[in-house]
């Protein structure tokens, strides 16, 4: 559970965690591993307070800095003990109940079960990003994931080692699963409104998960440069040919700059979005190169060390 300013509603989280668990039919050991990606607020002190009351099966990992939520979900995968592994936010926008549900086809030999969002309880410009962003990623990039997007996610631990080993970097972490290839089972639900809290799920956040996914997953923004470069190209040859014709037969008007300039403008705007989309696959692979960690952390509150170094 990646935690970046929760603090207002974690005391309700922690305790729905702690009820949710008498749905499960049989007995199990619970392991709940929270990630502190860098909160300013008093999320730490209401996680520590949760794992000083069940330091057996409460570990809480601080991270040094804010690093995004998929990166916090990367290292408390790295810290997971467990045969099957959950991902849930911290504002219980997605419901724990599913959880049991999810573990059952787990049981039944799916290693991955996706709690998908059919619907959301947002405004209707959230739902038109969220929308927009799911269908192109389903229609260029992934075309196994489900409609709508999801976050709370059941996963094998298998599954879990093996993105653990990717360790990518400028990613969706949650793509992952799916870009596997595994089968898994989907189950629809309502995503509720938050109620507890602001969300830090910012727009610059948003454009920058979006363009991570594509391109992590997609060489579709390369392919349409070279298709438009090549569509421009013949129309830029079709265009000489007419001009060359027209020249021989007297028929060019006298010339004027205001079709030249639309041209120009138009052509090297097309080159600066080029460059700029093939700078986003360069600037990634160098980062990729760096081979620097996606997270540092500061500290994890267990069982075994509940103080701070």
């Amino acid at each position: 559970m990646p935690c970046y300013f929760n603090g207002e509603n974690l005391p309700i989280t922690t305790q729905k965690l702690l009820e949710n668990e008498a749905l499960f039919t049989d007995e199990m050991t619970f392991e709940y591993i929270f990630v502190d990606d860098g909160s300013k607020d008093n999320t730490l002190a209401e996680l520590l307070k949760f794992q000083k009351k069940y330091p057996e099966k409460v570990k809480v990992i601080k991270l040094a800095s804010n690093v995004g939520s998929f990166n916090a979900i990367l290292a408390g995968m790295n810290h997971s003990t467990g045969d099957c592994n959950v991902m849930l936010a911290a504002d219980l926008q997605d419901p724990p109940e599913l959880i049991p549900k999810m573990l059952e086809h787990w049981k039944k030999g799916f290693k991955l079960v996706i709690a998908n969002r059919q619907d959301r309880e947002e405004s209707f410009g959230q739902k038109l990003f969220s929308n927009t962003y799911h269908y192109l990623i389903k229609k260029f990039a992934l075309q196994n994931v489900p409609s709508g997007g999801f976050d709370l996610v059941l996963f094998d631990r298998q599954l879990c080692q093996e993105v653990v080993k990717i360790n990518e970097k400028n990613t969706n972490v949650l793509y992952l699963f799916t870009w596997l290839g595994y089968d898994y089972v989907n189950i629809p639900y309502t995503r509720r409104k938050r109620e507890i809290g602001k969300s830090r799920w910012t727009l610059k956040k948003k454009i920058k998960m979006f363009i991570d996914s594509f391109v992590s997953f997609s060489f579709f923004p390369i392919r349409t440069i070279s298709l438009i470069g090549i569509s421009l190209g013949l129309i830029a040859f079709l265009y000489g040919i007419l001009v060359i014709i027209e020249k021989f037969t007297g028929n060019i008007p006298i010339e004027g700059w205001t079709s030249t300039m639309l041209v120009l403008l138009m052509v090297s705007s097309f080159q600066m979005i080029g460059l700029g989309i093939i700078g986003e696959y360069v600037w990634r692979t160098l980062d990729a190169s760096r081979n620097r960690p996606n997270f540092i952390v500061d500290h994890i509150f267990d069982e075994t060390n509940t103080k701070p170094s």
